[in-house]
Formats: structure tokens, sequence, C-alpha cells
């Protein structure tokens, strides 16, 4: 296993999700005082699963087509345009 890849996708993943609508929304689901927490876990953790299987899915067909370099740029190419778009409708 390449334990720095593995790291490098951890930590960052770890960061994005942090703090973001996804884990409020567990919380509040969590916060029911009549929902079983593990039910809740277990639900997240495999929406988390599901999501993360494909992105590489779309990842590894998407590097067939376009190289690594190209597909950098367009991925920050994406995530300025999503920040534009969100500041400008905010």
């Amino acid at each position: 296993m390449d334990w720095k890849v593995f790291s490098a996708v951890f930590i960052a993943v770890f960061v994005a999700e942090i703090g973001d609508k996804t884990q409020l929304a567990t919380m509040l689901f969590a916060a029911d005082k009549e929902v079983s927490k593990w039910v809740v876990f277990c639900g997240a953790a495999l929406a988390l699963v599901a999501t993360s299987a494909i992105g590489v899915l779309f990842g590894g067909m998407i590097s067939s087509l376009i190289g690594e370099k190209q597909l950098h740029y367009l991925a920050g190419l994406g995530f300025v345009a999503i920040g534009a778009w969100t500041m400008w409708h905010a």
C-alpha cells in the first residue's frame, strides 16, 4: 500500500468534510433522541463511501480521456467557477 497517497487522501477528505453541511446534517439527525446513533452513523458512512466510489470511478474514466495536468486545471477552474457563482449569489 502506498501510505503517502493514503495519508494525503485521508487528510484532504477529512479536512474538507469537517464542518461542512453534510456533517451538520448528520449532527441534526443524531440529535434526535429517538433515533439510533448507530443507524445515523452507518447511513452517513455508507453515503460517504458511495460518493467516494463515484468519485474514484469517474476519476479513473476521465483520466483515461484527459491528461493529469489538464485535469488539475479543469478541477481548479471548476472550483473558481463555483466560488464566483457562490459570491455572485450571496
